[in-house]
C-alpha cells in the first residue's frame, strides 16, 4: 500500500494501476461503513484508491472542522488490512492552492434538507469530489447510503457533466441498536449514545406503517416527530419524506421515497434515512 500526499505523485502512480480503478473518498476516522465500501471496491476492481481528506470547504463557519475526529495511523492500518493499493492524503493547501477560485455547484436538489440547513455545504462537497475524480480517474466510486442526499447530488453532477465513471451506493451499516455508523458518533457521551437510537426507531416506525398500507406523508412525518420529541436529549433539524430523485416533499408516498431526518442529540448533529421501495 502506498500513501501519497501530492496530486503530482498521485497522477504519476495512477498511470501504472491495473484497470478498472475503484475509488472510495473519505474524510478518515474510518468505521465499518467506510470499510464495507473499500471491500466492495476491492471485489469489483483490480485496483483500489482511498482518499482521506477532511475537506474544509464543506464545513460552515460554526461547524466542527477543527474538532472533526482524526486518527491517521489507525486509518492506514485498517486500509492495509483491506489490501488498498493507494491512500491519497493531500493537505488543504495541496487541494486548494493560493488563488483557487473555481467551484462546482449542483442546483435545486442542494437547496433542500442538508443544503437548507448547511448553506454552502454541497458546493464544497461537489467541488472536492469533482477534483478527486479528475485526479484519481476511477471507473467506479463508492458512497454510503447514510449520506443519501450527498450520493444523489454526486450522481447528478456525474450525469450532468458527462463524467466517465459509475457511482455505486451501498447500504448503511448500523450498530446493533440501529444507529447508523458515523465518525461523529464518537462525540456522544454514554447517555447521548443511548438516546441516539431514537433516530432509527422513528425511521423503523415509518417503514412499518408504510408496509401496513399508510401513504399519507404528513401523517408519517408527524409520527416521526412525535417519537423523536419523546426523547428529551433530541431536537429536530428536519424530518422529510421526499421524492428520491428531486427531494421534493411528498403528499402521498410513492416509491421510491426517501425518508430522512437530521436530529441533534445534545450538541451532536446526526443524520439518517431509509428508502421506501
Amino acid at each position: 500500500m502506498k500513501v501519497i500526499k501530492t496530486i503530482a505523485e498521485m497522477k504519476q502512480l495512477r498511470k501504472n494501476l491495473a484497470e478498472p480503478v475503484g475509488f472510495v473518498p473519505t474524510m478518515g476516522y474510518l468505521h465499518e461503513g467506510h470499510l464495507s465500501l473499500v471491500r466492495q471496491a476491492r471485489a469489483d476492481n483490480p485496483s483500489v484508491v482511498v482518499s482521506i481528506f477532511v475537506n474544509p470547504t464543506q464545513f460552515g463557519p460554526h461547524e466542527d472542522f477543527e474538532r472533526y475526529p482524526r486518527d491517521t495511523q489507525r486509518d492506514l492500518a485498517l486500509l492495509e488490512k483491506e489490501r488498498t493499493d493507494i491512500v491519497f492524503m493531500p493537505s488543504a493547501a495541496e487541494m486548494y492552492p493560493a488563488g483557487f477560485n473555481t467551484w462546482v455547484e449542483v442546483s435545486k436538489i442542494t437547496q433542500r434538507l442538508e443544503g437548507a440547513c448547511r448553506p454552502g455545504h454541497f458546493r464544497g462537497v461537489t467541488t472536492v469530489v469533482a477534483k478527486l475524480f479528475n485526479i484519481v480517474q476511477p471507473a467506479r466510486a463508492y458512497f454510503g447510503q447514510k449520506d443519501a442526499q450527498q450520493a444523489i447530488v454526486i450522481r447528478r453532477m456525474v450525469a450532468d457533466l458527462n463524467m466517465n465513471l459509475e457511482i455505486i451506493t451501498l447500504p448503511t451499516v448500523r450498530e446493533p441498536d440501529g444507529l447508523a455508523m458515523s465518525s461523529r458518533n464518537t462525540y456522544l457521551n454514554p447517555e447521548e449514545r443511548r438516546a441516539a437510537a431514537v433516530l432509527y426507531q422513528a425511521l423503523s416506525t415509518v417503514k412499518r406503517l408504510y408496509f401496513q398500507g399508510e401513504r399519507n406523508a404528513a401523517y408519517l412525518r408527524q409520527h416521526m416527530t412525535t417519537i423523536i420529541h419523546k426523547q428529551p436529549q433530541a431536537s429536530i433539524d428536519y424530518v422529510s419524506i421526499a421524492n428520491h430523485e428531486t427531494l421534493e416533499e411528498l403528499d402521498t408516498v410513492t416509491p421510491p421515497a426517501l425518508v430522512s431526518l437530521a436530529v441533534r442529540i445534545g450538541k451532536t448533529r446526526l443524520i439518517d434515512n431509509i428508502v421506501l421501495e
